[in-house]
C-alpha cells in the first residue's frame, strides 16, 4: 500500500454553526488530496491527457475537528481495474492520533480528448498500487 499524506491546520472558514469542521469540508479535503496525489505521482504527459471523475463517495464521520488543530490527511489506492479505481482516505488529529474521518471513493479514468472512460494503463497501476 502506497500511502500519500499531508498535514493541514484547520482554518476558521472550515468551521460550521456547530463550532466544528463542516461535514462537506472533509469531503472536499478528500477530493483535493486525491488530486494532489495524482499530480504529484503521475507524469505530466499523462495528467495533460487524462483525468478522474467521481462515481461514488462513502464517508464516515467519527469525531469532530476544531479550528487550529493540526490534521493528517492520508490516501491510498486499493484497486485499479478496467476504467475504475478505488481510493481510501483517513483524516486524523495529529496531537492524539484520533481518527476523525474514514472514506473511500470510486473514480473513473477519463480521456480528455474524447471525454470517455478509458482503461487504466499498467504504468498508472504501478505508480499507485
Amino acid at each position: 500500500m502506497k500511502v500519500f499524506s499531508e498535514t493541514k491546520i484547520v482554518p476558521s472558514n472550515a468551521i460550521d454553526a456547530n463550532g466544528h469542521v463542516n461535514n462537506i469540508t472533509y469531503l472536499q479535503w478528500c477530493i483535493d488530496l486525491a488530486e494532489t496525489h495524482w499530480f504529484a505521482k503521475a507524469p505530466k504527459e499523462i495528467t495533460e491527457k487524462y483525468f478522474w471523475v467521481v462515481l461514488e463517495h462513502h464517508i464516515s464521520y467519527k469525531n469532530p475537528a476544531f479550528e487550529g488543530e493540526e490534521l493528517v490527511l492520508s490516501t491510498w489506492v486499493t484497486t485499479a481495474e478496467g476504467v475504475k479505481s478505488e481510493r481510501h482516505y483517513t483524516i486524523t488529529r495529529k496531537s492524539d492520533n484520533t481518527t476523525l474521518v474514514t472514506a473511500h471513493t470510486l473514480w473513473c479514468y477519463v480521456a480528455l480528448d474524447s471525454q470517455r472512460p478509458t482503461r487504466i494503463p499498467q504504468e498508472i497501476r504501478t505508480l499507485f498500487l
